[in-house]
């Protein structure tokens, strides 16, 4: 009656687990002589002897409960000063991380400083190694010389870079269909590049030729001029032409009045290639100092003076001017001009031209070539 309702559990599971079912399994009918023996003397354990065992089994159960609670609590004991160990770091450990961070970010804001430092040395050694040029639409080589000799080329370096052969160059095969004695005017390409302080002229300009290679290329000029009867060459000369007389929107409708022109066997008349014949055979308009006598200087150059184009590209053509010649407007005029004004006057008989000079062109008719 001593014994609670735990303890007998556990007496009952232990002796579960201490019964040999083999012992059952080898039972027979007939009792030998041993079993009865046996029998015999477990018949003859008194009480009180098993209520001494079954105590000393308690005893011994209610130990193995005791050990196994200590366990425990010793289990969470170690557990609570291990962690206590992890959370209390001496403050000497904390001050030095913080000088390690500190160290570290004073390393880290030093490198930064010197990479800084670096890259504006290196960005300031290239601004004085290297130096922009610009061709401008409508400029001429007697334009772009000058320039080249500003930026610190020779007259030596400049004459060779201009006659060079750059056609013997793959890229550059299309310079060949030029005719001979042609300069390189009309082919260098209006743009603006970097280049190296120790490039030589003629790498400048095979840098604008190279372009303008990739602009008829791109375009299909060489194609689009032969569909209007023109060489290359020609396309190209008759495009400078427009690009000295007109603005882009009136480049379409000035290509037309030439081609027109051309096509009916009528002088193109144009008085920006009498200037540039004054620029090859008298630059400072020494000799020619009025426009009656530029009008018919004796050039290849003078529309006025010669039936057909010039014999060559009078500046160096924009896109818009190459592709008004390529695709001109629809159009039938034969004459235009640029009033005071600003504005175009188109027209198709020379009198409404006159009209139009009379009307709308007093000042800038009579400027000098």
């Amino acid at each position: 009656g001593d014994i609670d309702a735990e303890a007998a559990s556990i007496i009952l599971q232990d002796f579960v687990e201490n019964f040999r079912v083999d012992d059952l399994n080898n039972a027979t009918d007939e009792p030998t002589k041993e079993t009865v023996e046996e029998s015999d003397s477990k018949k003859k354990i008194s009480p009180d002897e098993i209520m001494e065992q079954i105590t000393e089994n308690t005893k011994n159960i209610a130990k193995k409960g005791a050990d196994k609670a200590n366990f425990e609590v010793q289990k969470a004991k170690y557990k609570s000063k291990k962690l206590s160990k992890l959370l209390i770091i001496p403050p000497i450990i904390i001050v030095l991380v913080l000088i390690g961070i500190t160290v570290a970010l004073k390393v880290r804001d030093h490198i930064r400083a010197e990479r800084e430092a670096e890259y504006r040395r290196q960005e300031a050694e290239m601004v004085a190694e290297v130096f922009d040029f610009t061709i401008l639409p409508g400029e001429t080589i007697f334009d772009i010389k000058k320039k080249l000799s500003k930026v610190g080329y020779s007259d030596a370096e400049i004459e060779e870079a201009f006659s060079y052969d750059y056609g013997s160059q793959t890229e550059l095969a299309f310079l060949n269909s030029r005719p001979g004695g042609a300069t390189l005017e009309g082919y260098l390409f209006g743009e603006t590049y970097e280049f190296y302080k120790t490039a030589t002229a003629t790498e400048v300009i095979s840098m604008y030729l190279k372009e303008m290679g990739e602009v008829i290329k791109k375009n299909d000029l060489e194609a689009k001029y032969q569909a209007r009867g023109l060489s290359l060459h020609d396309g190209i000369t008759l495009a400078s032409v427009v690009q000295k007389e007109a603005s882009s929107p009136e480049q379409p409708t000035v290509a037309q009045v030439f081609l027109t022109r051309l096509e009916l066997g009528i002088p193109m008349g144009s008085d920006v290639t009498v200037s540039y014949a004054l620029d090859v055979i008298d630059p400072d308009r020494q000799t020619y100092s009025d426009n009656e006598a530029a009008l018919v200087v004796d050039s290849c150059y003078n529309t006025r003076l010669h039936g057909g184009l010039p014999c060559g590209p009078i500046s160096n053509p924009s896109l818009s001017a190459l592709l008004a010649v390529a695709n001109p407007s629809d159009t039938e005029y034969l004459y235009f001009l640029t009033g005071d004004d600003g504005v175009m006057y188109y027209s198709y008989t020379e009198y409404e031209h006159n009209q139009n000079a009379l009307l709308h062109c007093q000042e800038l008719c009579n400027i000098s070539l």
